[in-house]
């Protein structure tokens, strides 16, 4: 089985978080932070910032890990794990900005379009919202049909423990 490791930024400020719309490729038409596969010699924090700064055209500051996530689904017909970082950034330099992979939208926090997201983030982004650690697994099937879940609340010394780099 492949073992994708790949970061996830959710920037909080004002009451706000920025998520952003997917414009290509997996997950178009989503909203969900930013991020994505980590390259070969870089640091899973320097993923995070690369990311940010190519989606977005920001840099993430006052930045923290939340969160590790396996995720057990599908692509292109074999099964992958892909090995999510979670951060969450109170600040940052830049004015976020649309690009040919990722259109940025501030909401409320308490206003998150969890209707134009994957079914995974019902469940773990209100627990990291409220100050939450986590580390879990989720399945999906070929379809993305959610198969099982498990949650784990954690402290930021566990979560080191668990990255995973290339």
């Amino acid at each position: 089985m492949k073992i994708v490791p790949t970061t996830l930024l959710l920037i909080i400020k004002d009451g706000k978080i920025l998520l952003a719309r997917k414009a290509r490729g997996f997950a178009t038409g989503k909203f969900n932070g930013v991020g994505g596969k980590q390259e070969k010699g870089e640091t899973i924090y320097e993923t995070m910032i690369r990311e940010t700064q190519e989606e977005i055209s920001v840099t993430p500051k006052d930045y923290e890990m939340v969160g590790i996530i396996e995720f057990f689904e599908w692509n292109k017909g074999h099964e992958e794990k892909d090995i999510m970082h979670i951060f969450i950034a109170h600040n940052f330099e830049g004015v976020p900005t649309k690009s040919d992979e990722m259109d940025p939208m501030w909401f409320n926090v308490d206003n998150i379009p969890y209707h134009d997201m994957f079914p995974d983030d019902r469940t773990w982004l209100p627990r990291v919202l409220a100050g939450e650690k986590l580390y879990g697994t989720f399945a999906f099937d070929e379809d993305f049909n959610l198969l099982h879940h498990e949650l784990h609340s954690c402290t930021a010394e566990e979560l080191k423990t668990k990255v995973v780099e290339i």
